[in-house]
């Protein structure tokens, strides 16, 4: 006993035996190995399902070689277009203007100099090389001994200075390049002009009071020409001068103009050609262009073997990566799920197969496309019953299950689509609900129910993908919603067919095949009823203690009622050793030793498994039938044998008198344990009044439990509180009073009258019947009644 919920709490299907497909191969491998080989193949079959096969591109062409075949887009791509997207990224970057840095400081930087240079040479005198080391030094330049004979000159009379500092000052105010032709060619558009002071960047269009540096030199020049009394020679060595004093303050950034057009190149996305599924890219014959080449190398590449190899390789990790951890998660986390290598086997046979009906089901939708170009494929796409595999989950194993199969199958169905998350949560949803409405399905029409709710959540579902999508309500959405509502039906219908199919291959006991069974009229249970009537009424009995009390504990109570009619029909066998059948015969087992007569009884067990599986009844029931008497000790016969015991002799072991088991592994198992003890002891109670049935009930649970057969099934205290609380109740129905009914009055009359009569000799035999000439009874007498049932 444990404080777990149990597993099989609303699961009919059994668990504990390998798969029969495993058994079948008969390998030698342990469960461990068995399941992580299975977890390889169906990662790698998923794997092969979902990644595209290519091989149908055909060689390399160059441009104006003859097509040798027609060839189709086997999917839609978005094909880039090569010479378009240059062209656009050429554009983009021909479009970003050229930069320009303009240094309003230079002119007076210039000036400045210049002026210093003149308070320098009107010091007191100094050797002729100090000075014109330290003259170069301030300017930048070198100075022959003619030029620094000229700048001393125009040093020593100050009009001529300043007018020299004031001409270089107004043309520093002009905006100067070092090359104004190459400035014109590459500035035509205009120019992006940075102030370097300010870090101010504007658009220039007009340039024409740019000016180059010689332009600049001759504005000087002019402005000099009546500086007296410089001669001609002097003259153009001071222009020298100042030709290399002049330095342009409108410069050509040229590194920071390539870094935007490049960013202005990369800004551009590349442009994409559609091409859709089933679109000609090129005809047999014709002369294969520049554009369609580009498609096929795009669709080549698509499905090129490294590719493919890569994808699959990649979704095969993924696979095996998410089967793992999940299953291990749900071991680890769930205390529900503790599937064997039966339960993984059927998952994943499900799993598949239901890729592989989804992949067809895309090929067919494809084909419709064609037949009514006004749905688009993707709308068909809501009718595929992605529900079928949590639903089918659910009915065989339970919700923990069928909620990690519904995650995983959606994610996957993601990916089948082309990582499309709408499909995604399309599929997540339908499954939940799926597997919610068929929670208790215990009647087919609940199939329908579940498909019926599942229609109206996959409209609801279409709708907010729809919403989310920032789509309105276009004719699109329309067919979506009603695909997704033809998609409920769809799903009752596949799971309504594959049940059955389901229970055959992997011997299930579903609750569907529990109502089959509980049809009293099955010949298993009419044998029963004839050959072993007490046994019978017996389990009927049982069943309804075990419903109601699986009822209380939150239990399967169909498989309960169920397990219970058929636990003893071993009984059958040997009816009349069973004390339920023999009646008013003789007891057989007055003339059997203790040991025979504990053996026929074990016997009941064994013979009612094989009659069990010779029925194909599951594998759940025979679990059942074989556990509901887990090791118990057959106490009558054991304590018979103590009794007959010979002092001299080896004395009586125990366990020949006890149950072969196993003990009870479910609680279902264990109420029917708890049920079939209570019913029994119930029958010997002389005076069965409620606080009499109360503590045989409390007696019985206690005895099963001290002797240890809960322990290897999930009931809490708390639950046999309320099974004995459960037994109880209807225990007490059965066992109610009724009221004497009195005689009516003119019988009790007649008994007076009688009395007077007969001086009230009440001690007297009452007269005899007449009887006719043959001594027979009269005819209408009472005697016929009471012959009836007599042997």
């Amino acid at each position: 006993m444990t404080g777990k919920t149990d597993r099989k709490q609303e699961t009919p299907a059994r668990r504990g035996r390998p798969a029969s497909v495993f058994m079948s191969l008969k390998f030698s491998l342990d469960q461990n190995t068995q399941r992580n080989l299975l977890l390889l193949l169906v990662s790698l079959l998923i794997a092969f399902i979902v990644i595209p096969k290519g091989n149908f591109i055909p060689g390399f062409y160059q441009p104006g070689d003859i097509a040798q075949r027609n060839v189709k887009a086997p999917r839609d791509l978005l094909v880039p277009d090569e010479v378009l997207t240059e062209k656009k990224q050429r554009e983009a970057a021909d479009a970003v203007l050229p930069l320009y840095d303009y240094d309003p400081r230079a002119g007076h930087d210039i000036t400045e100099r210049l002026k210093q240079s003149f308070m320098i040479l009107d010091k007191a005198p100094a050797p002729e090389t100090v000075r014109r080391k330290e003259l170069e030094a301030l300017l930048g330049i070198g100075l022959s001994d003619a030029e620094l004979a000229v700048f001393r000159r125009v040093a020593s009379r100050p009009e001529q200075a300043s007018l020299l500092v004031q001409s270089l000052r107004d043309v520093m105010q002009n905006q100067i390049v070092g090359n104004l032709k190459l400035f014109q060619t590459g500035g035509e558009h205009g120019i992006v002009m940075r102030n370097l002071v300010t870090r101010q960047e504007q658009i220039a269009r007009g340039l024409d009071q740019v000016i180059g540096i010689g332009d600049a030199i001759d504005i000087v020049g002019e402005q000099l020409r009546d500086i007296q009394p410089l001669n001609n020679g002097d003259r153009a060595a001071l222009m020298a001068q100042v030709g290399k004093l002049l330095r342009p303050n409108l410069t050509y950034n040229q590194s920071e103009t390539e870094s935007r057009r490049q960013a202005g190149r990369d800004a551009v996305k590349p442009v994409l050609m559609q091409v859709k599924k089933g679109e000609m890219i090129v005809r047999e014959g014709e002369r294969v262009t520049g554009e369609q080449l580009a498609k096929l190398k795009a669709f080549r590449e698509l499905g090129s073997d490294h590719l493919s190899l890569r994808m699959a390789a990649g979704l095969f990790l993924m696979m095996l990566l998410l089967l793992s951890v999940a299953h291990r998660y749900g071991r680890r986390n769930i205390s529900k799920y503790r599937v064997d290598n039966r339960d993984l086997t059927f998952m994943a046979v499900t799993f598949a197969g239901l890729f592989i009906l989804v992949k067809l089901s895309i090929f067919i939708c494809s084909a419709l496309e064609g037949s009514f170009p006004y749905i688009e494929s993707s709308s068909y796409y809501y009718a595929f019953p992605f529900a079928v595999g949590a639903m089918l989950v659910r009915i065989v194993l339970n919700s923990e299950v069928a909620l990690l199969f519904g995650l995983v199958f959606s994610m996957v169905v993601g990916l089948l689509f082309g990582d499309n998350l709408h499909m995604a949560l399309f599929a997540l949803v339908g499954s939940f609900t799926g597997g919610h409405w068929v929670r208790h399905c215990i009647q087919r029409t609940t199939l329908y129910q579940a498909g019926w709710q599942l229609s109206l959540v996959n409209v609801s579902t279409v709708l907010a993908t729809q919403l989310i999508a920032g789509r309105g309500f276009d004719t699109q959405m329309f067919y979506k919603a009603g695909f997704g509502f033809a998609g409920g039906f769809i799903c009752a219908l596949l799971v309504t067919g594959l049940v059955p199919l389901v229970e055959a291959l992997f011997k299930y006991t579903t609750n569907i095949k529990l109502l089959e069974l509980a049809n009293m009229n099955t010949p298993l249970l009419r044998e029963l009823m004839i050959q072993a009537p007490g046994t019978y009424h017996h389990s009927i009995i049982v069943g309804n203690l075990a419903e109601a009390a699986a009822e209380t504990i939150g239990a399967n109570p169909l498989m309960a009622r169920v397990a219970a009619y058929y636990h003893d029909i071993g009984k059958i066998r040997k009816p009349l050793y069973f004390v339920e059948n023999i009646g008013t015969q003789e007891n057989r087992h007055n003339k059997l030793s203790p040991s025979m007569s504990a053996l026929i009884l074990m016997s009941h067990v064994k013979e009612g498994a094989d009659m069990a599986r010779e029925n194909k009844l599951g594998q759940t029931l025979i679990d059942i039938i074989r556990q509901h008497h887990g090791t118990a000790l057959i106490k009558f016969f054991y304590d018979k044998a103590k009794n007959l015991e010979d002092p001299g002799v080896q004395q009586v072991n125990e366990r020949d008198y006890r149950y072969p088991g196993p003990k009870p592994q479910t609680r279902e198992a264990a109420l029917i344990m708890l049920a079939d003890a209570i019913e029994a002891a119930s029958r010997t109670l002389t005076d069965p009044t409620p606080a009499r049935i109360q503590g045989m009930v409390q007696k019985i649970i206690n005895n099963i439990f001290i002797d240890g057969q809960l322990d290897e099934c999930e009931l809490t205290l708390k639950d046999l509180h309320n099974i004995a609380k459960s037994f109880n109740r209807i225990l007490a129905g059965i066992f109610h009073h009724r009221i004497d009914y009195p005689e009516p009055v003119h019988k009790e009359r007649e008994k007076e009258t009688v009395k007077k009569k007969n001086g009230d000799d009440s001690h007297r035999e009452p007269p005899k019947e007449s009887k006719d000439s043959a001594g027979n009874a009269a005819k209408g007498s009472s005697e016929d009644l009471k012959r009836l049932g007599m042997s």
